[in-house]
């Protein structure tokens, strides 16, 4: 009898111990997310500080584990701890491998010379950023917005499908051969009233690097407005229908 007492209380310890757990995360969800999120998108920039310390292998652990998520061309990565934020292909060449291999190309992390690559390129840095940005803005915000709509989130995602679809073929003429590494569309357009540097290549201040940053913002906005209200939504459902249950189990100790 002792014995299926003891048992009956682990059993009641550990759903308790659940629940309390859930009871937390229904309410304090925000709270989890920034922090685990905040060390997701902080951990590409650890990557060349800990390069920067001589901490080689936890650096490369953290450059290979992100390669899956991006592809790492240093022409369009930041850099840091080096004499410039951004670099030219053409000085990637000279300074590293004379290639356009993508495949060799995001190989490189750096030199004590020209700094340690961050673990994204510019582009992920803006989306994955702006996600933690906006979703603080939200927090603050959070009763006084109203959900995205469908089409709000389509026209603020679109301008960064366009982009990326537009690098992407680009990209197949080679590195430094597309019409996105050019622009002369562009300069037409504009009547070349910009310096030549704003047209060409993927460095920073160019029109590809503008581009990348900005779409990159309007989807971490779009992706924000649209599923936190949603997702706020469904955890304060459940922590309403946990706090019913709660209270029907306390009732039903204080019977027996």
């Amino acid at each position: 009898m002792s014995s299926l007492t003891t048992q009956n209380s682990y059993t009641r310890s550990r759903t308790d111990t659940g629940n309390s757990f859930i009871y937390f995360l229904t309410r304090k969800w925000f709270l989890v997310f920034s922090v685990i999120y905040g060390l997701f998108v902080f951990m590409p920039f650890s990557a060349p500080m800990l390069m920067y310390i001589g901490w080689i292998g936890p650096a490369k652990i953290i450059y290979t584990g992100f390669s899956l998520l991006c592809h790492q061309l240093p022409q369009r990565s930041f850099f840091l701890f080096g004499s410039q934020t951004m670099y030219a292909l053409s000085e990637i060449q000279t300074n590293w491998k004379d290639t356009v291999n993508p495949l060799i190309l995001r190989q490189f992390i750096g030199s004590v010379e020209m700094g340690w690559k961050v673990a994204w390129s510019d582009r992920m840095v803006s989306m994955y950023t702006s996600i933690l940005f906006f979703a603080w803005i939200w927090g603050l915000l959070r009763k006084k917005l109203q959900p995205l709509p469908n089409r709000g989130l389509f026209l603020l995602l679109l301008p960064m499908f366009l982009d990326g679809m537009t690098h992407f073929f680009s990209d197949f003429a080679g590195f430094g051969q597309g019409f996105r590494d050019s622009n002369l569309w562009l300069a037409s357009l504009t009547n070349n009233l910009f310096v030549p540097s704003f047209y060409e290549g993927d460095a920073l201040g160019s029109f590809n690097s503008w581009m990348r940053f900005a779409t990159g913002v309007l989807f971490g906005l779009g992706i924000v407005w649209f599923s936190f209200p949603h997702i706020d939504f469904i955890f304060q459902k459940g922590g309403s229908g946990h706090r019913t249950a709660k209270k029907s189990e306390m009732t039903e100790k204080a019977i027996e």
